[in-house]
């Protein structure tokens, strides 16, 4: 048992919320082929990906998330898009739009993180949650896509952020996240 596990610091989605996007998953899986379309229990907004942490600075790192002091505030979803080239993009999320909030409470993870040695983020930070990856799509799906973002009228909707959450992934188990610790935000 040498391996340490992967883990990653993220916003939890509510559970009334979370069955709205397996809603939008069942509409899109039957346009579009991924291979993965995440249990509506894994569904996230990650803050930073941590990736393989031994339990000495798993610890530290659980201390350090603590001293975190940030308002509750709320993110408005309603945009469907996708990473990757436009014919093979590889991730398809709902996006979440940035705000104020959000930055500062993702910039303050992100220096504790780097603080303790993790990885720097040097691309902009782009909100999102994952509602399926892995394209093994054809032309013609990637036909759909380019329509469905262009015209899908995903229903705007407001997420209350009051936490985030340290998970720890088991990529054999369906959910795959489990949380480790809870970080509450106050006011």
């Amino acid at each position: 048992m040498g391996q340490s596990s992967h883990y990653f610091i993220a916003l939890p989605v509510a559970n009334e919320l979370k069955e709205k996007f397996l809603n939008w998953q069942v509409q899109l899986q039957d346009e579009l082929s991924y291979k993965i379309w995440p249990h509506k229990a894994d569904l996230h907004i990650t803050l930073k990906f941590l990736g393989a942490v031994d339990q000495d600075r798993l610890e530290k790192l659980r201390v350090s998330l603590r001293s975190i002091e940030h308002p509750k505030f709320t993110v408005s979803v309603g945009s469907i898009g996708t990473f990757g080239k436009h014919d093979k993009p590889r991730v398809l999320w709902a996006g979440v739009e940035n705000n104020n909030l959000l930055e500062e409470l993702y910039k303050k993870v992100e220096l504790v993180a780097t603080s303790m040695g993790f990885n720097k983020e040097n691309r902009p930070y782009r909100p999102h949650i994952t509602l399926a990856k892995k394209w093994s799509g054809s032309h013609e799906h990637a036909e759909n896509l380019k329509a469905i973002k262009e015209n899908y009228e995903a229903e705007r909707f407001h997420i209350n952020i009051e936490e985030f959450v340290l998970y720890q992934i088991f990529p054999s188990k369906s959910p795959k996240y489990e949380k480790v610790e809870t970080f509450y935000l106050r006011g």
